[in-house]
């Protein structure tokens, strides 16, 4: 089944709660887990970001709500449990509790209410049916942003010349560590010309080993014969490394290829050029950056 939505987690999760003890947030993923029926995959979904699963921050939300409304309690962190409210929630039957439900919490509505900005409940993404979490918007948003930069970017690649393509591949590659200066780099690409070798690169900066370059501007797709002829330059020169980088895609037979070989030959394609671009911040810039915070309950404990 889906991974529920943290609203529908709500009851659940003050009924778990219904024995009046103190209950941990990693109990609550364990025994909300099986009550939904979810599966490991399911279980290990992670948010776009990859670093919290899916089903765990909406506990955490579905909790924060049931928090914020006055039904649950936070005795100390990582544990919760039910208080006055939200035994009488309980004890009146409720169909199930969502944000509107909520509502009719002073605390709640309170919370809810528009800040001195005056910023909507809408404009932030909450309202009466609203089922992601600000994380899961967050980071969905973020993921939609640099996957429509990519595809720009990209176009924008495939739009220079040759020899700023060349430099375009310098600049990244020593922006991800490799070729020691930038003066040794561009010696290194665009000269060799030899069977399908566009250059040689030194792997780490005191250039203990080296790694063999093709990077072109193929208009198709890239298929295996091309790939073979790479790997049979590299034979050649007694080279066991090396890097295909293409402004298009390859074929699946070229990437059955290089998992079937001894040697170490890494396929970059246009969108994942452009990726590492991005993640090396060449060719684009920063707009804006926002910071996401947390409380930190360690400046809050008190001796």
């Amino acid at each position: 089944m889906p991974i529920p939505d943290f609203q529908s987690i709500m009851l659940p999760l003050l009924e778990l709660a219904s024995d009046q003890e103190v209950h941990t947030t990693q109990e609550a993923y364990e025994r909300l887990a099986a009550h939904f029926r979810l599966s490991d995959s399911e279980r290990n979904e992670l948010l776009p970001s990859g670093k919290q699963p899916l089903f765990e921050n909406r506990v955490l939300w579905a909790k924060f709500y049931l928090d914020r409304a006055g039904l649950l309690e936070s005795p100390s962190r990582g544990k919760f449990r039910i208080i006055a409210d939200g035994i009488r929630v309980l004890s009146s039957n409720p169909g199930a509790l969502n944000e509107k439900f909520l509502l009719q919490f002073q605390k709640f509505a309170e919370w809810r209410r528009p800040g001195k900005a005056g910023v909507r409940d809408e404009d932030k993404g909450f309202g009466p049916d609203y089922a992601r979490t600000p994380e899961e918007i967050l980071e969905t948003s973020y993921v939609a942003l640099r996957d429509t930069l990519t595809r720009d970017l990209l176009e924008r690649i495939k739009s220079c010349s040759p020899r700023f393509f060349e430099l375009l591949v310098i600049d990244l590659l020593l922006k991800m560590g490799y070729g020691g200066s930038r003066e040794d780099a561009g010696q290194a690409i665009g000269r060799t010309g030899d069977g399908g070798i566009d250059g040689i690169i030194k792997e780490d900066k005191l250039g203990l080993d080296a790694i063999y370059v093709q990077a072109k501007k193929w208009e198709g797709d890239v298929g295996r014969p091309d790939v073979q002829k790479f790997a049979g330059s590299l034979d050649s020169h007694h080279a066991r490394k090396g890097v295909m980088i293409a402004t298009s895609q390859f074929t699946n037979d070229a990437k059955d290829f290089v998992r079937n070989i001894e040697k170490k030959i890494i396929l970059i394609d246009g969108y994942d050029l452009a990726q590492l671009m991005i993640d090396h911040d060449v060719g684009v810039s920063t707009v804006n950056t926002y910071a996401i915070k947390k409380i930190d309950s360690d400046y809050f404990e008190e001796e």
